[in-house]
């Protein structure tokens, strides 16, 4: 039989563990209700995330770490979406004024009073945002990924989150994508080089851990 593709990584030297730091952050991407309304373009069937997601953020506030929440804005016409926006006809869904039902975060996903709010137009929330900048003066050391979508903006943000410097922490729940395959295989991959994927039970008890140690 053919070398099994865990064996294969895994002799490739891949999947070496991250440890979390002291210091976490929780970035919540684009979790916003055109993933969410079935008349959207972008409805991507992932009511369990969105209700995970919203333990994930009860447990953040409760252990009263900084909560970082990013959303899609275009301005009319989508010209500073580029070639982005170009390529996924889809994000016009997103032009400032044109569906705003659709733009709004999620029930449950709302920022609150002292959470930061990064709009983006591109898939990463690093790239052209102020996230990596606000997470070094928060003394931010690692940072757990929830959000929208797996093969995308989650994918984006974890691979930049890393070449930042911060340990990212993909909670595996609280994450979705429109298909299964897109979704288990982006985590195998960002799991063998870039981050860690971890159970929401898991990041739970990270966190309560931070709060007994505070």
């Amino acid at each position: 039989m053919g070398e099994s593709l865990g064996d294969n990584y895994a002799r490739g030297g891949f999947g070496k563990a991250l440890s979390p730091g002291a210091r976490p952050a929780l970035l919540v991407i684009d979790f916003v209700r055109a993933y969410l309304v079935k008349t959207s373009p972008l409805y991507a069937g992932v009511e369990q995330a969105r209700s995970d997601c919203e333990t994930l953020l009860k447990a953040a506030r409760r252990a009263a770490i900084p909560v970082i929440h990013t959303n899609v804005v275009y301005q009319p016409g989508g010209r500073d979406g580029g070639v982005f926006f170009r390529k996924v006809p889809a994000l016009r869904c997103f032009e400032a004024g044109v569906h705003p039902e659709l733009a709004a975060f999620a029930e449950g996903l709302e920022p609150i009073a002292g959470e930061t709010v990064i709009s983006k137009q591109y898939a990463s929330a690093f790239f052209g945002t102020t996230l990596s900048s606000t997470l070094t003066a928060l003394g931010v050391d690692t940072v757990l990924i929830a959000g929208l979508s797996t093969s995308g903006c989650v994918r984006a943000s974890a691979v930049d989150c890393c070449q930042h410097g911060f340990v990212p922490i993909v909670v595996r729940e609280a994450v979705g994508d429109r298909a299964p395959g897109p979704h288990e295989s982006n985590l195998f991959d960002l799991q063998a080089k870039y981050a860690e994927v971890v159970s929401l039970s898991d990041v739970l008890d990270y966190l309560d851990n931070l709060k007994v140690r505070a």
